[in-house]
């Protein structure tokens, strides 16, 4: 019998011809369909046309960047789920994609596998209308993060955190059930800053489980997996 389910739909924005003639042919074999953009205004006229369900972008392209690409596709309330690709010690631009409404971010240099890896997950949490990652609160019973303002409140009192600790539970609420190893945050969050090893995800972790009153051997919120890494696993909502 011939399979007629439609195929994943995946626009790839870069700039680059090696990334697209690479990249490109690996997600087809994934079971992807594929649509190629050489920069942001290439890839704004491609998803008018032909609407996918995924865009992978680079960050750092000429005229149209992936950041501007992100923000006029939100400005437009165009949902589409988006995976920005970008250089590993770009920390700041990592931080200001995803607070403009990016849904994850991928560093250079990746494996391939790991790209389609977080094609699907972002897929699987972002059937259904506008993704928590474009959301200006979040919620998780009576934890609430109001992305803008980057306060942080449970049971009514504000919880007091430093800057990267806000960051990472912005991050993990954004992307609840995931399991995210502590290289895969620190490449994210912390852009492999020289002087930073993966225990600095550990004391923002502990920083956090302070504030909030989260148990870490009966976590409401975040939990650790062994030889993995971190999970949100409280349920969360756009508040």
């Amino acid at each position: 019998m011939v399979n007629t389910t439609p195929r994943t739909r995946v626009l790839l924005v870069d700039d680059e011809e090696a990334i697209l003639s690479t990249l490109g042919p690996y997600l087809e074999r994934a079971g992807f369909e594929v649509i190629f953009a050489e920069d942001g205004g290439a890839a704004l006229r491609s998803h008018a046309a032909l609407h996918p369900d995924i865009v992978v972008s680079d960050v750092l392209m000429p005229r149209v960047d992936g950041r501007e690409l992100v923000r006029r596709l939100r400005q437009d309330e165009v949902w589409t789920p988006v995976i920005l690709l970008t250089k590993v010690d770009e920390a700041a631009e990592r931080a200001a994609a995803l607070d403009e409404g990016a849904d994850d971010y991928l560093g250079k240099p990746f494996l391939p596998s790991e790209l389609v890896s977080r094609i699907r997950a972002v897929l699987r949490r972002s059937q259904g209308g506008r993704p928590l990652s474009a959301s200006a609160v979040l919620q998780s019973g009576s934890l609430e993060l109001d992305r803008a303002a980057r306060r942080v409140r449970v049971d009514g009192r504000n919880a007091e955190l430093t800057p990267k600790a806000i960051a990472l539970l912005d991050y993990l609420m954004a992307h609840p059930g995931e399991v995210h190893t502590r290289e895969h945050l620190l490449a994210t969050l912390w852009g492999f800053e020289f002087a930073v090893t993966t225990r600095a995800v550990d004391h923002r972790v502990a920083e956090l489980r302070r504030a909030l009153g989260d148990e870490a051997q009966q976590p409401q919120w975040i939990e650790t997996v062994q030889r993995a890494g971190y999970r949100f696993c409280g349920r969360v909502v756009n508040a």
